[in-house]
């Protein structure tokens, strides 16, 4: 059984990830503004605060991230900066500052998203974004000391999703969370490093 802290554990996606891993794991569940730990990914203070408190851990796994959607001769600069700021280091924070406090042969499993592989209209930001996460994990995989791994799941839209997401994803193919979540369980249970795990495309 590993210990397994999984950011964005309210939401979604996240669970999801935290159903199909406690089946097997001690899961941590961390949020955002809800649950018994919370944590902000975009202040290093609060991520250190919570590593802190919570010790050696097997692997950590972030389901979090904001971009902005919208025209690209309409938007602004603050606009865009949202997903680099949120998804794209809000992820890499976690992985600097836990790190440290993953143990040996542990795991980092991050968040991307359908839109490194097919750009829409409106979303640069997700795609510049998704992609950025993408070249982090493949490049710092090899660089992860002690046998640690780090992975990306990048699913389509999230069946749950569509409601709101729908004009933005006509035509594609949506996945259930549970569906996506399996990924996630791939990366924390498997042996592969660097790797992209695309889900529904």
């Amino acid at each position: 059984m590993k210990k397994i802290v999984v950011i964005g554990a309210t939401g979604t996606l996240g669970r999801a990830v935290v159903h199909e891993l406690m089946a097997r794991h001690q899961v941590i569940e961390v949020g955002a503004t809800r649950g018994a730990h919370r944590v902000d990914s975009n202040d290093p203070a609060s991520l250190e605060q919570l590593f802190g408190q919570l010790g050696p851990i097997d692997g950590v796994v972030t389901t979090t991230g904001k971009v902005y959607f919208g025209p690209l001769p309409e938007m602004t600069i603050d606009q865009f900066r949202k997903g680099l700021d949120d998804k794209l280091m809000g992820q890499v924070n976690v992985v600097f500052t836990a790190l440290r406090h993953v143990n040996d042969g542990g795991s980092f499993t991050l968040t991307s998203g359908i839109l490194a592989d097919e750009p829409i209209r409106e979303g640069v930001s997700a795609t510049t974004v998704n992609l950025a996460l993408e070249g982090f994990v493949r490049s710092a995989a090899i660089e992860l000391p002690r046998g640690i791994r780090i992975n990306i799941v990048s699913p389509t839209v999230l069946s749950e999703a569509m409601e709101h997401y729908a004009p933005y994803f006509r035509g594609f193919e949506p996945v259930s969370a549970q569906r996506a979540a399996l990924a996630y369980l791939r990366s924390v249970e498997g042996a592969q490093t660097g790797r992209v795990y695309r889900v529904g495309f």
